[in-house]
């Protein structure tokens, strides 16, 4: 007998996935069966992406569309969307966001680019929270699909939420303990309704986001020589992490910070030597 795919059925939207983790997310999300509405700022990068998913996972469907985070208008859409196309919504990904280049410490960060960074990591995930919890409401169950009432909604948040670095990115920081803050709340507040929240900490992800930050060998260094695993990690390794925490495999998982960091949030010391494991190969090169 065949396994169960585990999004079998299930309406999910992931933000950001035009690139990076939610692109990843998203293939991921189309090999366990899931209905998808992908969104990005960068239109041309989301239906690009949503045409070779579609390639590729034929029992899959991808609707791409864009959404600015920073839009409340643009985020409703996004859920209306995937209402209005498939009739329900059983998971959200609010996986947008930014780390600006800008971002420094207390004293050089500039007023706009806390502003904006906050704009777009702790409001645009609250008001995916707040659409998605909203749709979610009004989930009926299909037990011929295998489908519930509630949903479940996974926030990125950071391992940086959670530990202290010399090398400041401070509007990024304050704005990924927001997440976790707002995250824990609303899984407390809408945990009797079926609606399970969580939020994704990374560690340091070989993404272009991060990379284009890490711009000089004495930045990626300095990072590098704190990571007990020797590597960064992959975008698959969150987008697995993911898959988790959107299925029914998690349950029993609600209000966590889930820490996908290779072990950096628990290392004093880290060990010599060269890992002896290749990092895995994700699902989004094959595109």
């Amino acid at each position: 007998m065949a396994a169960r795919l585990r999004l079998a059925n299930k309406v999910c939207i992931i933000t950001g996935a035009g690139s990076g983790i939610g692109l990843e997310t998203a293939a991921q999300f189309a090999a366990e069966g899931a209905r998808l509405v992908i969104s990005d700022i960068n239109l041309q990068a989301v239906q690009s992406a949503a045409e070779k998913i579609n390639a590729k996972f034929p029992g899959a469907e991808a609707v791409a569309v864009k959404c600015d985070v920073s839009s409340e208008k643009d985020i409703k859409a996004m859920v209306d969307t995937a209402v209005e196309k498939f009739g329900r919504l059983d998971v959200i990904f609010n996986n947008a966001g930014i780390m600006h280049p800008a971002d420094d410490n207390a004293i050089n960060t500039e007023e706009k680019i806390w502003d904006l960074t906050h704009t777009i990591n702790v409001k645009g995930v609250w008001w995916g929270c707040k659409y998605a919890i909203l749709a979610m409401r009004e989930n009926k169950p299909d037990h011929e699909k295998g489908l519930g009432v509630g949903g479940s909604i996974i926030n990125v948040a950071s391992f940086v939420a959670k530990l202290g670095a010399a090398t400041p990115q401070l509007a990024y920081t304050a704005s990924k303990g927001a997440v976790l803050a707002m995250t824990r709340e609303l899984a407390m507040v809408h945990a009797r309704e079926g609606i399970r929240i969580n939020s994704l900490c990374p560690g340091p992800i070989r993404t272009p986001l991060l990379m284009d930050f890490l711009n000089t060998p004495e930045k990626l260094n300095r990072r590098m020589n704190h990571v007990p695993m020797g590597r960064f990690g992959e975008a698959v390794e969150q987008a697995k992490g993911v898959v988790f925490l959107a299925s029914d495999d998690s349950s029993y998982v609600n209000g966590t910070d889930f820490m996908v960091d290779g072990g950096l949030h628990a290392c004093y010391v880290t060990p010599e030597g060269q890992p002896i494991n290749e990092p895995p190969t994700g699902l989004a090169s094959t595109l």
